[in-house]
């Protein structure tokens, strides 16, 4: 009796730790995400968490690790409308410098031709006016000292454009900066 009182646990142990190992598989697998419509494929680095967005007109939301102390960054991906310069402009404004100076001046953008697409990245930081519940949702703007933001504005030929912002503190931006960009320069047409 014993004994299959002891087998019964090995099996029980053995099935939950096959179900965490295919639970970690399947959150490894959350990396990946579509634009477009499932237009476009990309995936996220590794360690970057997919999460549910904190706001409805985001489509998707990774969290990402801080570095050190520091808060964890935040990836999300929404459609986009207006043109680029009006959105890159827009990225300026809610950015100011401790100099007092032009955060456009500081800011560089790049355009490159990825998977038929033109994407344009932007590179941006200062202290940031943080609207937690988004930039429609009016109330109280939050400062936040030493934040950057890599961007990707994604025009498709046929599904409009899409943003991919990427902000935090400065350290873990830094920290994570390559891993966004490679990730941006990873975008290709579904089903390639």
């Amino acid at each position: 009796m014993r004994r299959m009182l002891a087998s019964a646990i090995a099996l029980i142990v053995v099935c939950f730790c096959v179900g965490v190992a295919r639970a970690q598989a399947v959150a490894d697998d959350v990396r990946a995400f579509t634009i477009a419509n499932g237009g476009f494929s990309l995936e996220a680095p590794a360690g970057w968490k997919q999460v549910p967005p904190k706001s409805g007109i985001v489509e998707t939301e990774f969290a990402v690790p801080s570095d050190g102390d520091a808060a964890p960054g935040r990836m999300t991906v929404m459609g986009a409308g207006g043109s680029v310069q009006a959105n890159v402009d827009r990225w300026y404004g809610q950015f100011t410098q401790a100099d007092g100076s032009a955060t456009k001046d500081k800011a560089t953008t790049k355009t490159l031709k990825l998977a038929g697409c033109t994407v344009t990245l932007v590179d941006v930081a200062g202290t940031f006016k943080d609207m937690p519940g988004g930039p429609f949702a009016g109330g109280q703007a939050v400062e936040r000292p030493d934040y950057r933001m890599l961007a990707a504005i994604v025009e498709t030929p046929e599904k409009g454009s899409y943003f991919l912002k990427f902000y935090g503190p400065g350290a873990t931006v830094a920290k994570h900066a390559d891993g966004f960009r490679k990730m941006v320069e990873g975008l290709v047409a579904a089903g390639k």
